[in-house]
């Protein structure tokens, strides 16, 4: 996402100029000539200036290269407004005040009637109570000035908002107005008959009301002119000094309590609770231009202080924090800037870069929940002080005036949210091998792409109903009966105290100000959006299902169990202690990482009377795409834990034979499952031998004809290094017959020992033990080397390298590297094998499986892990595939490298070679490149695929992917389906092949698996025996089908098919093949010819084609379907 929208790109960009010559008659201007500058070589080659010095200081000092600096450059550019864009804002703020300055005067009313009210225009407020004393009339303004950004110079694009402060005549109000709603009421009556007055008005586009950052008791009247984005934003405001700033003091009451209940009461005024958040929103149309001359006096000092504030803007906005209720919106910003300012934190002379980088210093390390700041140097006598502010507010920022918390609606946990960033935001500031331009303020950071776990409130009228359970009557009169900004602060508290030592941070969402039709009643507050709350977990707590609270007998004992209610209770642990303690119910992990939704469910319930029902939890609605079907819901840990387990059992085993002609060295894991990454890990099988025939030689197992296709058993390849030594011979062949002798020798021991089923072939051995198959190959490490040499003519040993030692590397060396460096990543952060699941399901759904393979596709997953910036590690499955959606789509394949830091090997200067080395040899190199600590150079892993094509193809359906992804997760109203995302379009594709399903061997792990189900040989559940026959091993009809097609038309097609259940086969077309060739013999396969004159062509024969897929896969294939309408010969 950049800065800018392209819709206003248009409008937003100078004239260019033209660049042909117009003759003098034309009565054009004539355009300046332009030559090139002749330097001589004194010039060229003489030393910079003083100037020029500073500046390649200041690049070297501030910024990792001059690169970042121009970025920054670059970016103001482009947020700023053109004077073209200038000049349409002024004519339009001229046209609208001239209007507004013609509003007629109306007759004296009682406030509630509203008869000089046309039917085309309502009160933009919610009047309860209904009744309030007062007289109104219109009348027209005292005064109209621009107030905000746009006088300020701080205005960017791309939602161009400009503010206009209209004042009511003071003759409109009374000094008693501040109590009991009637100023605000005035106000909201003031802006009705502003739209009564501009609605015949033909200069005005559209006609909206909203509220001032979602702040009910402040309307305001939006403006459009026709045929453009602008927004103008107006104000009713007092005139200056009507009210006086001491009757808003925090602790002081101006809704009276008998007048918003209706009832009688005891209570004196001086007794009657405080209403500091009505008082703040009244004060804050009080001081609109004393704020704006005081920016504009601190700006003046500073030359770069309008730069600053739109970089500072850019980073809020691109973290959702900058708009919305209780937002730290774009005034704060400039606020915060001028604090420090005032405050000699920074200078005057300071960069743009620089102020941006104090500003988010300061927030990291200033807890505003503690300890508030205040901008006001000398306040007057009346003034309130600090802890009275604190006492009444959670986060404190005071203006000039010293009267005024600019932060009175922001709760704790958003400054916390804030504060998180700006931490973040400064880890990575000064990491060389990170993008800190991108990941600063170029990359969008929305709710469900940050936080691990996400949950909305979705029928927002329970919470009246939790205001009255948590006894908030008080508070919900001085939010003027917003009873979901009552609760909330009341309910983020509880979670933040239920969830303790789970969670690094809670966020919730900023409500937007409602926008609505000046002709529409004011939209209730249970009609906003659902109330979103974020958790950032902590991976080693999060999943914890016990609670453990304080010893029995201790004082804190009692608030324990009134937190927790019902569920806590006595229980005594190993170390004898008696303790309240909670045991919430989860047995796999998929279920430990939802005891925060338990968490939340109870709380909310027991405390504020908010059903299960109304929470909607969205952190695991992606689970059932890699679920392995049994009676415990699983994601895969709990089977990749067993596959492990039988492992190392089997590698201690090979470590202790004994009777070897060479020692093992190294018995190293080469397989998806060993790291935690297998979409669906292998799963130990009870075979029912009536499904199967013996082979007679070796008394394997052979499926029977006429029953469906045998489970698809998978080997795990084990690399088994053996010892060097001068008995290895120094020849490929007799290498081959000694690891062949080696797989016989092992088979016999595991046998004899351990009674293992074994089946050694020349390149491998088969271990049948505890329902899996173990591959194990013999590995000599000088294999490769002995490979690349060769004896030429003359006797001389040549080094070459080729294909098949690259191969022998591959499988013997990177991969089982790659294995173990993964387990270790997945040690360190639970959810990494079930993101990677996540992610290559998806690439197997959409038919890119064999473009993106599985080593690339962990290697993708990898770097979200290892290079997370501008987020903290993934904390959970489906924000960590969001974000590898999101890698996919965003990342500049092109002219960037992904570097993946595996075990943090690579510094700097590595990072600075693998950048250099890419860009001097990226026409040579493949399409995607991924460099790691072993392979700077050459990417092994994507050498092979995906191609341009397919790559370009990728990004588009994770971009589109992700957009449906995000918008089922966030909208509940939706029908959630998620699947969507992972059901391919056939449409694109030319030929399909429908499979019989019964042959399909993993059929039940297709993303919309079948309803009729079938035996496919194996008994549910039951123990494995040692022994046995060796079970149909690495037998996949639809993986030797695929590879018969590329191999029979892979010139002609490109084949997809879902590794993972697919029963579909599409074919593509590749368009070169249908170009008629001229005729050869070498090149008849799949052709006919075709005769037009002398000329005689070869074409496919497409209709042969299409039959010979069908006799290739008989017993397979159920049909071809042809989509002749979308191809034609």
């Amino acid at each position: 996402m950049t800065p800018s929208d392209s819709s206003h790109e248009g409008q937003e960009t100078e004239t260019p100029l033209k660049t042909k010559r117009s003759r003098p008659d034309e009565g054009k201007v004539k355009e300046p000539a332009y030559h090139r500058v002749k330097m001589s070589r004194s010039d060229l080659y003489k030393p910079p200036t003083a100037e020029e010095l500073n500046q390649l200081k200041e690049a070297e000092s501030l910024f990792h290269c001059s690169l970042l600096k121009m970025q920054m450059e670059e970016l103001l550019k482009e947020v700023a407004l053109s004077e073209r864009r200038k000049q349409q804002i002024d004519a339009f703020v001229e046209t609208v005040t001239k209007l507004l300055q013609a509003v007629p005067d109306s007759p004296k009313v009682e406030m509630s009637d509203l008869s000089w009210l046309s039917g085309a225009v309502k009160v933009p407020f919610i009047m309860l109570p209904k009744s309030t004393k007062g007289k109104f009339n219109m009348a027209p303004p005292a005064s109209i000035d621009l107030i905000g950004s746009y006088p300020l110079g701080t205005c960017i694009k791309p939602h161009i908002v400009v503010d206009l402060a209209v004042t009511i005549p003071s003759d409109v109000l009374q000094q008693k107005d501040d109590i009991n709603q009637r100023y605000p009421r005035k106000r909201a009556l003031y802006l009705a008959g502003l739209a009564q007055h501009l609605v015949s008005s033909s200069e005005i586009g559209t006609m909206r009301y909203s509220c001032l950052h979602g702040n009910r008791l402040r309307p305001v009247l939006l403006l459009t002119p026709p045929n453009s984005s602008l927004t103008l934003r107006v104000h009713a405001c007092p005139p200056p000094g009507f009210f006086k700033p001491m009757r808003f003091h925090p602790q002081k009451n101006n809704v009276r309590t008998e007048w918003y209940t209706g009832q009688e009461t005891s209570q004196s005024e001086s007794s009657q609770p405080s209403t500091p958040h009505y008082n703040s929103s009244l004060l804050g149309d009080l001081l609109p231009r004393a704020h704006l001359q005081f920016l504009t006096a601190v700006g003046s000092q500073c030359s770069a202080f309008a730069d600053g504030v739109a970089l500072l803007k850019v980073w809020l906005r691109q973290r959702e924090l900058n708009q919305g209720t209780g937002s730290f919106n774009g005034f704060l910003a400039a606020m915060l800037l001028a604090y420090l300012l005032t405050t000699h934190r920074i200078s005057n002379t300071m960069t743009a870069y620089q102020l941006l980088r104090n500003s988010l210093n300061f927030l990291a390390s200033t807890d505003l929940t503690v300890n508030g700041i205040t901008l006001a140097k000398n306040p007057d006598s009346t003034a309130p002080s600090l802890s009275a502010f604190h006492s009444a507010f959670q986060v404190v920022f005071l203006d000039p005036s010293g009267h005024l918390n600019m932060c009175a609606e922001m709760t704790a946990c958003t400054y916390k949210q804030l504060q998180h960033e700006a931490s973040l935001s400064m880890q990575f500031w000064d990491n060389p091998t990170v993008d800190g331009f991108h990941a600063l303020l170029m990359t969008p950071k929305p709710m469900i792409r940050t936080s691990d776990h996400v949950f909305q409130l979705c029928d927002l009228v329970k919470l009246h109903s939790s205001c009255k359970k948590l006894n908030l009557l008080s508070e919900l009169m001085d939010h003027s009966g917003d009873y979901v900004h009552t609760a909330l602060p009341v309910i983020l508290s509880l979670l933040q105290q239920g969830l303790g030592q789970r969670i690094c941070l809670l966020t919730h969402s900023l409500s937007a100000a409602p926008e609505w039709s000046v002709a529409s009643n004011p939209p209730k507050y249970k009609d906003q959006p659902p109330l979103s709350f974020g958790l950032l977990l902590k991976p080693e707590m999060a999943a914890s299902v016990l609670e453990r609270g304080p010893p029995a007998d201790s004082p804190q004992a009692a608030e324990f169990r009134q937190l927790w209610g019902s569920r806590s209770e006595l229980r005594r642990f190993k170390d004898g202690a008696i303790t309240e303690a909670v045991l919430w119910d989860a047995k796999s992990m998929c279920q430990k990482r939802l005891v925060p939704r338990q968490i939340i469910t109870h709380l909310l319930q027991l405390h504020a009377a908010i059903p299960a029902s109304c929470v909607r939890y969205v952190a695991a609605m992606l689970d059932d795409v890699i679920s392995t079907g049994r009676e415990v819901p699983s994601t895969g840990e709990e089977e990749s834990l067993a596959v492990v387990q039988s492992y190392d059992d089997l590698s201690r085993k090979l470590w202790r034979m004994e009777d070897l002609p060479l020692s093992i060295t190294s018995v190293q894991g080469a397989h998806p499952a060993l790291r935690y990454t297998q979409v669906f890990p292998p799963l130990p099988l009870n075979l029912d031998y009536s499904f199967f025939d013996r082979e007679k030689t070796c008394g394997s197992l052979v499926p029977k004809e006429k029953k469906p296709c045998p489970p698809y058993i998978t080997p795990i390849t084990v690399i088994c290094h053996m010892e060097g030594s001068g008995k290895w011979p120094q020849d490929h062949l007799a290498i081959q017959h000694i690891r062949a002798a080696f797989h016989i020798k092992l088979g016999e021991l595991l046998k004899k020992h351990h009674n293992y089923t074994c089946r050694p072939c020349p390149t491998h051995l088969d271990v049948w033990k505890d329902g899996f198959i173990f591959r194990i190959q013999v590995a000599y490490h000088r294999e490769p080397q002995v490979l690349r040499e060769s004896v030429n003519a003359q006797g001389l040993l040549v080094v070459r390298d080729n294909e098949e030692a690259r191969a022998v590397e591959m499988a013997t060396i990177h991969k089982p590297l790659l294995t173990s460096t993964l387990h270790g990543l997945q040690q360190q952060h639970p959810c990494f094998g079930a993101v990677c699941r996540l992610a290559k399901r998806w690439l197997g759904a959409q038919l890119f499986s064999d473009d993106i393979r599985e080593d690339t596709a962990d290697l993708l997953v990898t770097s979200l892990f290892l290079q997370p910036a501008p987020f903290t590690p993934p904390g959970s499955p489906q924000v960590g595939f969001l974000r590898f959606l999101h890698l996919l789509a965003s990342f500049d394949w092109r002219n960037n490298p992904l570097i993946v830091n595996l075990n943090n090997q690579l510094t700097a200067a590595d990072y600075t070679e693998i950048k250099n080395d890419f860009m001097a040899s990226r026409e040579s190199l493949p399409g995607m490149f991924i460099a790691t600590p072993k392979d700077k150079k050459m990417s092994l892993w994507t050498k092979r695929a995906p191609s341009i094509q397919m790559l370009q193809r990728v990004v588009i359906v994770a971009a589109e992917s992700l957009k449906v992804l995000e918008q089922q997760l966030m909208d509940g109203s939706q029908m959630q389906d998620v699947r969507v995302a992972l059901r391919p379009p056939l449409d694109v594709y030319d030929v399909l092949i429908h499979l019989i399903p019964k042959q399909v061997p993993l059929l039940k792990q297709a993303v919309d698996p079948p309803a009729v189900t079938f035996s496919q040989g194996v008994f549910p559940g039951g123990g494995f025996k040692s022994g046995g026959a060796l079970p149909v091993i690495d037998y996949n009809p639809v993986s030797l089908y695929l590879a018969e097609l590329r191999d029979a038309f892979g010139d002609l097609a490109l084949f997809f098919c879902d590794p993972y259940g697919g029963t579909v086969i599409a074919v593509l077309w590749k368009p070169k093949a249908f170009i008629p060739g001229a005729f050869k013999m070498s090149q008849v396969s799949a052709r006919r010819l075709e005769v037009r004159g002398e000329e005689v062509n070869a074409v496919p024969n497409v209709e042969a084609i299409l039959a010979d897929f069908q006799i290739m896969g008989e017993g397979l294939v159920k049909s071809v379907e042809a989509r002749t309408d979308k191809w034609s010969v």
